[in-house]
């Protein structure tokens, strides 16, 4: 199977391979645009990045899937707090499905610094004392002390955007 992921960041590249391990994919990273912005601030925006993401890495390429992940933030009605949500979208050039990874709540202060017009990553980056942990555990590992990492996390989001590609269910 081979699968274009629309990005060249190693934890979204390891997230596709992991999930789809079980299909032996030849995955090809493909530095495309989101077309939002670096910080995205809606589900809307997430999931919009992630689709342009998808349907841009699969017309650079001649893989059979393109696979768009997209990192952003929210606030919901029902629960108090800004949180950290990712999605995944996954297009053949004929369907796009997408779908969700978890969403954690973000600490106070960070959420503030993101209001004031920050990112996350370099945020985290400032809290922890670390460079570049959008590239490795991300703030999903940091802010559940390990139990997932961002690896894991986006790859709950490739799992539930590619499962109607693979299920015989939403035939």
């Amino acid at each position: 199977m081979h699968v274009a992921v629309g990005s060249t960041n190693p934890v979204k590249i390891e997230a596709v391979e992991r999930t789809l391990e079980r299909f032996d994919p030849d995955v090809e990273a493909v530095g495309v645009d989101s077309g939002v912005a670096e910080q995205p601030w809606s589900i809307e925006e997430t999931v919009t990045g992630a689709e342009n993401r998808a349907r841009r890495s699969l017309g650079a390429t001649d893989a059979a899937y393109g696979v768009g992940l997209e990192g952003g933030v929210t606030r919901f009605d029902d629960a108090p707090g800004l949180f950290l949500i990712m999605w995944g979208a996954v297009t053949d050039g004929q369907r796009l499905e997408r779908g969700s990874g978890p969403a954690l709540r973000l600490p106070d202060d960070v959420a503030c610094r993101l209001e004031d017009g920050a990112e996350l990553g370099p945020v985290m980056d400032d809290v922890l004392g670390t460079d570049g942990i959008a590239e490795s555990e991300g703030a999903a590992g940091v802010l559940t002390d390990g139990m997932t990492d961002r690896t894991r996390a986006l790859g709950e989001a490739v799992a539930s955007a590619f499962g109607p590609f693979v299920s015989s269910y939403y035939d």
